[in-house]
């Protein structure tokens, strides 16, 4: 099209957008109908009438050359929403929406933006019952001088050609529908450069589909469209580790019904794929542009990462609460790698602490590419450049990458392994039915976690159980006895604080709690928004402690002065611990012998048990000059606070108070600075001004709702007010298409810069420990116990009662064990540990089992009665069946 004026343009209809139709009776206007419009006729059911247009042009395809008879069907009613159907004498069913004039288009309304146009033609459709999309633009050079809207359903379907010599053209993979009816329904825009504003010269209401309802308006593109809250909801439920799918049921159920719920669960899950094809391979640059500006930002915020050529190796980071929680509670540390938090299957490694409400507590967290010493060794030594300062005790399992690093850059502290990970492979190590027949297992456990026993103690008790079990010599046993000095809770009794905490557990608990905010498939950058998400959740946990703390009275117990000084000393928490020591030293530490040593008088204070049996004895030595206390059962420097001993012994000497020297700052009330709970220490928390401004309008607008929700007049006036602030606003400030594509929506919500290039990238390529498999290995020791619990089965060639083969394998078992047999010679412990002789019998010494005979499955005797019964025959400590099964 040239450029000729709006004024020699050929139009539809006439300015005033009336037509005059002409019948055998009467002629008539109707108003709003242009000249390709279907007209009723008035005060009847159905009509002829005379279509005359107003102008005609051989330019516009859409002008008839010819006057058809149109006639009136009927009037639809969606749902309390109109439309007048016409029939062409072709049998064309048109419709027409019947809409309020205030909404339908004007031919020669005048626009200053295109924006303007879309909400004008957008809000009309949204009255009218379809739904639209851009149709063509043309231009002039640079310069944009039509652009049209078309109804959604414009354009010709496909078909599909159908070959009668071929018969596969009759077969389709999937049943393909369109929604597309070659519906002429338009607006037309003309753009004039000197006034910089469009001119609407075409406006075609009638549509050759049926219209859409109030009830299904929901489903139109514009309807599924999502808005910005929307999409905000969408990424802050999956830093929850929410799903679209949930999170569309989460919305629907907030927003009272799936009709009020912009978008499909498809646009959900498409809106998430778009968050992590914006990320993309600048996943890792983000990650550190994040930690940078937190540094620049925040207050005392540490971070360092190790990057080799274009590969990020590792990086640490730690906040200002982290330290400040290390300062306070950093003398027993513990970490765990743990794995599967991220796509690239970066080893995640959260250091983490008990703090005074005896919680867990982080104190950083590390990324690492691989387990290696070289790891783990730049890893502590980037944390001891944040804390500045080494932990008394650090705690881990048997990672000899770990033990190596600690030792290297940990050389102040004591390393402890944990007890749990050593003791749940015993099993494993020593065949079931030794554990199951003896007391073997829980002696063991009775030892190895006893608190009060001393070494001398221990090491005798120990090589007396093992004399016992005939175990001297097993050499999984002798292993982790030569450790002992790493484990085992006697070799840390001098320790401070040793025994807060004697597995990993918390560590694992820590590195369970970040995985419930994350997934394997979360970009660096995700993983980063889940760990802020999971440290928020602990962090107003902690909160939560200490405002109780604050703001309630323990009830008190007993009558003493120093349980009430204790209740003002101590946090909420950790002083039940005391008040029951201090309760218990009322009833059941009554004192036995004294005697003075110089200044200090040493008494023999007895253990009670709840039926007061003397259970253990300990003695108090109190110094009457400097009133200093120990107890030889060491609770106050293997956690913390005063045993039920002391305090029954000061009872004596009128001390109403706890004694300075004997109250751990770590477990006070005030152990924390204040700056800790702040709000801007908390990171999934939007701080900025704009998103502080959002929360609270939106805030404020529900509390209005609340109080007006039995007043439906009072509501109805709220809306229309809002209403009148939302037409305000969205003329005031016209819609900017720039800040609605999902890159810049996504840029805001994720507050990263929209483009950018990639510097380095996070290390492809990771394999860690158990990465080739989604199953958890089972060894073969908890093989053997599985196969003992099932009982012995029939084997037709032994024809005997066996564990672990049957007549498929004899042959193949049989030449293993004696192979076995003949290497143990001069291996008496390997009798022990391979308790199966070669028929898979149980077998405690060196000789197999005899199993009683019995007569096969399949012979006369035992065709009356099922082989099952015989499957499960009772057995002796040796091994054998107690009594030959009968069939």
């Amino acid at each position: 099209m040239d450029d000729t004026s709006i004024d020699e343009l050929p139009f539809d209809s006439a300015a005033d957008r009336s037509e005059s139709f002409v019948d055998a009776n009467c002629e008539f206007d109707i108003d709003h109908i242009d000249s390709h419009e279907l007209i009723e006729r008035s005060g009847e059911s159905s009509s002829t009438a005379t279509f005359i247009p107003s102008s005609s042009s051989s330019d516009n395809a859409y002008i008839p050359d010819s006057e058809p008879l149109l006639t009136f069907l009927r009037i639809e009613d969606r749902g309390g929403a109109t439309s007048r159907v016409y029939s062409s004498p072709d049998g064309t069913i048109f419709w027409k929406p019947d809409v309020d004039p205030t909404f339908v288009p004007v031919l020669y309304s005048v626009y200053d933006t295109w924006e303007a146009v879309t909400d004008m033609y957008e809000s009309y459709a949204a009255k009218a019952g379809f739904s639209t999309r851009l149709g063509t633009h043309r231009h002039s050079g640079e310069v944009t001088k039509h652009r049209y809207i078309l109804c959604n359903r414009a354009g010709k379907p496909k078909q599909k050609r159908i070959d009668s010599a071929d018969k596969s053209s009759l077969s389709t993979t999937k049943s393909v529908r369109s929604s597309l009816t070659d519906c002429d329904a338009c607006i037309r825009m003309k753009f004039n450069v000197e006034t910089r504003q469009y001119v609407l010269y075409v406006f075609r209401e009638a549509h050759n589909h049926e219209l859409i309802g109030p009830d299904f308006m929901d489903f139109t593109k514009r309807r599924r469209k999502l808005d910005f809250s929307t999409q905000q909801f969408i990424h802050q439920m999956s830093l929850n580790k929410i799903g679209p799918n949930i999170a569309h049921r989460v919305q629907s159920s907030l927003k009272g019904g799936h009709h009020n719920v912009h978008g499909f669960t498809t646009d959900f899950k498409n809106f998430s794929r778009s968050i992590r094809l914006f990320i993309g391979s600048r996943d890792a640059k983000l990650v550190m542009d994040t930690l940078q500006a937190r540094t620049e930002n925040l207050h005392n915020f540490f971070y360092e990462s190790l990057v080799v050529g274009t590969e990020l190796k590792s990086f640490f980071w730690a906040d200002d609460v982290s330290r400040c929680n290390y300062e306070v509670f950093g003398d027993v540390l513990s970490f765990d790698a743990t794995y599967r938090t991220n796509l690239y299957r970066m080893i995640f490694v959260p250091f983490t602490g008990v703090d005074h409400h005896n919680k867990c507590v982080l104190f950083g967290a590390g990324m690492i590419s691989d387990e290696t010493i070289e790891s783990y060794t730049w890893l502590l030594t980037t944390f001891l450049k944040a804390h500045a300062k080494q932990p008394v005790l650090v705690l881990t399992d048997q990672d000899s990458s770990m033990k190596e690093a600690i030792s290297s850059v940990f050389n102040e502290s004591v390393h402890h392994l944990c007890m749990w990970h050593i003791m749940r492979k015993l099993p494993s190590k020593i065949l079931g039915e030794i554990l199951a027949n003896t007391g073997l297992r829980k002696s063991i456990h009775k030892l190895v976690w006893n608190l009060l026993i001393d070494q001398e103690t221990f090491e005798e008790r120990w090589h007396a159980l093992l004399a016992e079990c005939d175990l001297t010599d097993h050499e999984w046993l002798s292993q982790i006895y030569d450790i002992r000095a790493e484990w085992v809770p006697a070799y840390f009794r001098d320790v401070p604080m040793s025994c807060l905490m004697k597995t990993t557990s918390r560590s694992e608990s820590s590195n369970a709690h970040f995985k419930v905010n994350s997934s394997l498939s979360n970009t660096l950058l995700q993983f980063l928004m889940c760990f802020d998400t999971a440290l928020d959740w602990q962090r107003n946990n902690q909160r939560k402690m200490e405002f109780d703390t604050n703001t309630t009275t323990p009830e008190i117990h007993t009558p003493l002065p120093i349980e009430r000084h204790a209740a003002s000393v101590y946090t909420s928490s950790v002083f039940k611990k005391v008040q029951k020591e201090i309760e218990m030293s009322v009833f059941y530490c009554p004192v036995g012998d004294t005697r003075t040593v110089g200044d200090t008088k040493i008494y023999t204070v007895s253990h009670y048990n709840k039926h007061f049996v003397t259970v253990n004895k300990y003695e108090v030595s109190f110094n009457v000059v400097d009133q200093s206390v120990t107890c030889s059962c060491l609770l106050f420097p293997r956690i913390g606070y005063l045993c039920r001993h002391v305090y029954h012994v000061i009872r004596f000497y009128d001390i109403n108070r706890i004694p300075d020297r004997y109250i751990n700052r770590r477990w006070t009330r005030n152990a924390l600075p204040s700056r800790v709970y702040a709000i801007s220490t908390r990171y999934s928390v939007d701080n900025t001004e704009t998103g502080i401004l959002r929360n609270d309008i939106i805030d404020t607008v529900s509390q209005c709702i609340d109080r007006l929700r039995r007043q439906p007049d009072q509501l109805t006036m709220f809306l229309n007010e809002l209403k009148e602030i939302k037409s305000r606003i969205f003329l005031e400030v016209p819609r900017n298409p720039d800040q609605e594509r999902t890159s810049a929506v996504i840029s805001d919500i994720l507050r990263q810069p929209e483009f950018g290039s990639a510097s380095f990238e996070p290390t492809q390529g990771i394999r860690n420990k158990g990465c080739g498999t989604d199953k958890r290995l089972i060894g073969p020791g908890e093989k053997a116990v599985e196969a003992f619990k099932k009982g012995p089965r029939f084997c037709k060639k032994c024809n005997k009662l066996v564990y672990g083969h049957d007549s498929r394998n004899c042959d193949k078992v049989r030449r293993a064990a004696e192979l076995a047999a003949a290497s143990s010679i001069n291996s008496p412990s390997a009798v022990v540990t391979n308790a199966c002789n070669s028929s898979g019998a149980v077998n405690n010494s060196d000789e197999p089992v005899a199993v009683p005979h019995v007569e096969p499955p399949n012979s006369s005797a035992t065709r009356r009665q099922p082989f099952r019964s015989a499957r499960r025959p009772p057995i002796t400590n040796d091994g054998s069946p107690a009594t030959s099964p009968s069939f």
